[in-house]
């Protein structure tokens, strides 16, 4: 009977197993009172645990009084799969008071529980545990700290116990290699590549895609041209997924002449790379094309998700057309995503921007789940039309639905009470903000303060305000400052706008030329000459640009 279980278990074990199957299995069992023998129970729990029935498979744990390791490692791996962690811990606890000792399929398992949780400090704990049962020498153990550590950005410890491995594998030289990468410390990144290569170990995809990932800041465009050069010698650079890193990193930087080349070099460009692609067009300023590139993956490639939407919401908003949004809205409804939060938060901004604040309104009203994200942007609409009272009453809202208020729904109160003049409404959402909730001020609050200020008259106020700055004030804050002298016609302050804005002046002109007009209005001609001439300060305003929306069509 045993070589008759032992046979149907074998077709059990195929990769279309089912829930029903298992039951028939595990009745069988039962009938020849083999259930209390931990082999048949391991094969068992892990079936149930396959068809996501827990219950069954502890249900069988429980009943089984000789488990062994292998009976244990199976129930804990199957609540750790399900992402119930606090199960997979106690379990885990009770196995080390037991009478069986964990093995290294355990702690590992464990570890991997950790880092999905982001616990760091239980990975901790259990790395002390594996030292104490003398497996931290034990390569699958050793293997499992080291992509643990380095998913949750502890490196420094990866990098401790990725030393004391004699002869990693490749596995292990990427999980290091990427772990460097999501640090965004690309120069110990490519230090471990060449002590790597040193080795004899050759790259794979992986590696790449490791080291092109630490490469965050696009003043590194250099470095992802030399890793992508010698992808192409090695012949990687037809790895879909090295090529879809390249995208996402040339779009970063801007450089989508080079973006656009990878990507059409892709025989199937997946989700990741449509995105990367159309991202970089969008924060490059090029929306038409972001839009465009939309259209086309719409019509030929896989359907967007949420995030993918907000982007090309978003740019349509910067385009300020409301065309493209509407149309992107009706995708996003006929998909069952429009009420995601993400795509409903940028439906808002969107359609504000676009000068439909009602229907921006009505769609945060038809939410059926809403986040401080979303608060946000129905501020910020709201603000932007000068509305503030109903700003103020959604602020209110936030309280009573128990969300913390971050330092973008402070931007969106300030800049509605900005927009609306009011002052002393102003000055108590500031206070607010960093006596209350513990908000440091970022520029953007201290412009719409400066100008809510200044537009007011309160010059010296604003800049008493400005001066209270720690560190060194934004030259956008400066600027603010400025404008609302010049609206006032005030020669106060001009000496020290003046030396501000001349020392950050090539990152906006704008402010040279309202500075030059100032001095010209104060009499102060040799100043203007100085600042128009040897300085090269002002060189002429940026021509205007405008967009022009044919609705009717």
């Amino acid at each position: 009977m045993h070589i008759k279980l032992k046979a149907l278990l074998s077709e059990l074990t195929q990769p279309n197993q089912t829930l029903s199957s298992t039951r028939i299995f595990h009745a069988l069992i039962i009938k020849n009172r083999l259930s209390q023998d931990p082999f048949y129970a391991t094969k068992i729990v892990r079936f149930y645990a396959i068809n996501n029935d827990l219950i069954s498979a502890r249900n069988l744990f429980d009943e089984t009084p000789q488990r062994s390791i292998y009976l244990w490692n199976s129930i804990i791996r199957a609540y750790a799969q399900s992402h119930k962690f606090h199960d997979a811990f106690m379990l885990f606890k009770h196995l080390l008071i037991s009478e069986t000792r964990p093995d290294n399929y355990t702690f590992a398992c464990v570890a991997r529980a950790c880092a999905e949780r982001s616990d760091i400090k239980a990975l901790r704990i259990l790395h002390g545990k594996l030292v104490g049962f003398g497996l931290e020498l034990d390569f699958i153990c050793s293997s499992a700290l080291v992509n643990c550590y380095s998913k949750l950005g502890l490196i420094d410890e990866a990098s401790f116990v990725f030393r004391g491995i004699d002869k990693p594998d490749l596995v292990l030289w990427n999980a290091m290699i990427s772990g460097y990468g999501s640090c965004g410390d690309w120069t110990e990144g490519i230090e471990l590549f060449n002590t790597m290569l040193n080795t004899g170990m050759w790259p794979d995809g992986y590696t790449m895609v490791g080291l092109i990932t630490g490469l965050a800041d696009h003043s590194l465009l250099k470095v992802g041209e030399t890793i992508h050069g010698f992808s192409v010698k090695c012949g990687l650079v037809l790895n879909d997924h090295v090529a879809s890193v390249l995208v996402s990193l040339y779009s970063r930087c801007k450089n989508m002449e080079s973006a656009c080349r990878v990507f059409d070099s892709l025989i199937r460009a997946d989700l990741i790379s449509w995105s990367a692609l159309i991202a970089g067009f969008s924060q490059a300023g090029d929306y038409v094309k972001a839009l465009s590139f939309f259209r086309e993956l719409i019509m030929n490639g896989p359907g967007p998700d949420p995030i993918l939407l907000a982007t090309v919401l978003s740019a349509s908003a910067q385009l300020v057309t409301v065309g493209p949004g509407s149309e992107i809205h009706a995708y996003a409804i006929r998909h069952e995503c429009s009420t995601e939060v993400l795509v409903s938060s940028a439906l808002i901004d969107m359609y504000a921007k676009c000068g439909f604040l009602g229907i921006g309104v009505k769609v945060f009203e038809n939410m059926p789940k809403r986040n401080i994200v979303s608060y946000n942007s129905v501020i910020s609409s709201l603000g932007l039309y000068g509305r503030a009272p109903e700003a103020f009453h959604i602020f209110e809202k936030i309280l009573e639905e128990g969300l913390k208020p971050d330092e973008t729904t402070f931007v969106g109160l300030l800049s509605a009470c900005c927009h609306a003049g009011l002052v002393n409404e102003g000055r108590k959402y500031f206070t607010t903000m960093k006596r209350v909730f513990r908000i440091e001020a970022k520029t953007e609050h201290y412009i719409h303060m400066v100008k809510l200020l200044g537009m007011d008259g309160q010059l010296k106020e604003a800049y008493d305000l400005i001066k209270s700055v720690k560190g060194r004030v934004d030259v956008s804050v400066w600027g603010a400052f400025l404008s609302c002298c010049n609206s006032h016609k005030n020669y106060e302050f001009l000496e020290v706008i003046a030396k501000h804005v001349l020392e950050n002046e090539s990152k906006d002109c704008r402010y040279s030329v309202m500075l030059s007009n100032l001095l010209a209005g104060d009499g102060r001609w040799d100043d203007v000459k100085q600042l128009r001439g040897d300085n090269g300060g002002a060189k002429g305003k940026m021509p205007g640009i405008s967009w022009i929306s044919d609705m009717s069509r």
